[in-house]
């Protein structure tokens, strides 16, 4: 069965802004398959039946049109033909439905800005001459939409809005539409909350409007005497009764404002009705949620990382830095020109994990060095042997081989600290991340079992590894799994610097600039390769005494690498 895209309407072409599902997924009836967007409403696209996607043919990006199949899906066989042709045309009438009643929601978006707003009747002049009229913004035609609520509240009573600014975000179970103003002017009344729900003609708000339509003032004019009359008097009984209601409604205005400032700031954000939706049933304020989609889009994901990260940093006890001073917003503008770069994604989430990592483990970094003067002349007398086998051998892989077997000797280096704090979870795998710079940011790919490879394994995995984070070929299994870090500067410089440990692993070394330095050897000065080693840990897991015989090892063991064969 293939799924196609609604009717639209007018609306030529959409842009795929989520895909929900992957190959293979097994979907219920209604569940969402892509998000859509026009430049007014999003709109999910259900399954119109139970089965398995057998192919996506979108991306995330793509710009559709009515009509245009989205996916392919496998819905139960029958046994008998004639149940067969039955089945596919009722999933056919269920797919025409959808695409009408998702029509219906989409046209009603577009004719919002035209059916929302009515004039009252009563008409002042200001002092410039300039009429102001009361409006107020009703319910659009929603066809058969049924459980329309209020998701978002973007602006409060008193508000100076201009034409255009978004007033409220309606959502139907197919689609989410934003309610704009009309003209500009002021907000006099929110007369809806947020989850309240409302159907066609409710009001929403109401606004105070200077300058309206020649057609709006016309059409006041046109009105019998009787007509303005009884309206008047409708409008001074409003006003009574707004009069007697006034202390409750100031109690009400007051116990709303934090949820009204929570809409407001919600409603500016980029997210789709899907995500919205999550966001609502998990208590998210997705004002607080950093979007990783296209153009910084709020994706499902966000919000459940966004959960997950909340979650972790309670189980550790709360101690996430929120408590700490914030530094002070400066506007760099006045001191002279100024350009804004947006980080990667890759740095985004890699300043949040370091972050994370800096405010709740306690480090301690120990700097050492070693003479690995016997492991380079050693390592240049491969060099004609790996050039055959296509391989280049540097320190690195003689240092991962040396921390294996340290990590051995030292298992809670190769460990990580419970959840309830009480517990210590020891791995029996051996799993070395290197970090890579890439001109997207630092990414950190994980070498399997390094402890059971070879030098020559190791430095062709090392390679491989390398050239993938900066192609960006990286899978997710390459990034996950490990249990100790090593971060090279190489080449670089350095005499020594303070790694942050990787959580949830507890300890990381930094390797510096190898320097020829004069070495007493008991008789006389002699030049030596040094290798200057900084090793991080968490304070909770390793003490000083560990750390240092950890790295009398670590130095021994590169100081002469016979010792990697015993």
């Amino acid at each position: 069965m293939d799924v196609k895209i609604p009717g639209l309407g007018d609306i030529d072409e959409v842009e795929v802004i989520e895909i929900c599902v992957a190959v293979g997924d097994v979907l219920a009836e209604n569940d969402s398959i892509v998000v859509i967007e026009s430049d007014k409403a999003s709109m999910d696209i259900p399954s119109p039946a139970a089965g398995t996607l057998k192919s996506l043919q979108v991306e995330v990006g793509d710009r559709i049109g009515e009509g245009h199949v989205i996916a392919t899906l496998e819905t139960e066989e029958r046994d008998d033909k004639e149940d067969d042709t039955d089945d596919e045309s009722d999933a056919s009438s269920d797919d025409k439905t959808n695409s009408e009643a998702a029509e219906e929601d989409q046209d009603d978006t577009e004719e919002s800005s035209q059916s929302t707003q009515t004039a009252s009747s009563e008409e002042t002049e200001s002092d410039s001459g300039e009429s102001e009229q009361e409006i107020e913004v009703l319910v659009p035609d929603i066809g058969d939409a049924s459980g329309v609520v209020v998701i978002e509240i973007a602006v409060q009573e008193g508000d100076v809005i201009e034409e255009n600014d978004l007033l409220v975000v309606l959502e139907s179970d197919k689609a989410s539409m934003e309610i704009a103003a009309e003209y500009a002017g002021t907000v006099l009344e929110v007369a809806v909350k947020v989850d309240e729900e409302v159907s066609e003609g409710s009001l929403l708000a109401r606004l105070r409007t200077k300058g309206t339509s020649k057609k709006s003032d016309d059409e006041s004019s046109e009105k019998p005497a009787e007509e303005k009359s009884a309206e008047k008097s409708k409008s001074a009984s409003s006003a009574d009764a707004k009069s007697e209601s006034e202390p409750e409604s100031k109690a009400e205005a007051q116990s709303g404002d934090d949820d009204k400032d929570q809409g407001a700031a919600s409603a500016k954000v980029y997210a789709g009705p899907a995500t919205r939706r999550l966001a609502r049933e998990l208590g998210v304020d997705l004002s607080e949620v950093k979007g990783t989609g296209s153009r910084d889009r709020i994706t499902k994901d966000d919000v459940k990382d966004f959960v997950k990260q909340k979650m972790q940093s309670t189980q550790s006890g709360g101690n996430t830095g929120g408590g700490l001073p914030q530094v002070a917003q400066i506007d760099f503008t006045k001191f002279g020109p100024v350009d804004m770069v947006p980080l990667t994604r890759i740095q985004r989430r890699g300043a949040d994990n370091l972050h994370r990592s800096w405010v709740n483990l306690p480090h301690v970094t120990q700097h050492d060095e070693t003479d690995i003067t016997d492991l380079e002349d050693f390592r240049q007398s491969l060099k004609q042997e790996a050039e055959r086998k296509g391989v280049k051998i540097t320190p690195l892989a003689f240092i991962v081989k040396a921390c294996c077997h340290a990590l051995r000797e030292y298992p809670n280096f190769n460990a990580s600290l419970h959840a309830d704090g009480e517990q210590l979870v020891r791995k029996q795998y051996i799993n070395i991340g290197m970090a890579v710079d890439t001109p997207e940011g630092l990414v950190v790919p994980v070498i399997k079992a390094a402890d059971e490879k070879s030098i020559w394994q190791l430095s062709s995995e090392i390679a491989e590894l390398s050239d993938k984070a900066r192609d960006k070929k990286l899978a997710m299994d390459d990034l996950q799994g490990g249990s100790f870090s090593v971060s090279s500067l190489g080449a670089l410089g350095g005499t020594g610097f303070t790694p942050i440990v990787n959580a949830p692993e507890v300890a990381i070394l930094g390797v510096s600039k190898l320097q020829t330095k004069p070495v007493w050897n008991g008789e006389a000065f002699v030049p030596r390769k040094v290798l200057p080693l900084s090793l991080s840990y968490d304070h909770r897991v390793i003490n000083g005494a560990d750390g240092g015989r950890f790295m009398n090892y670590l130095t021994s063991s590169l100081a002469d690498i016979r010792r990697l064969v015993l």
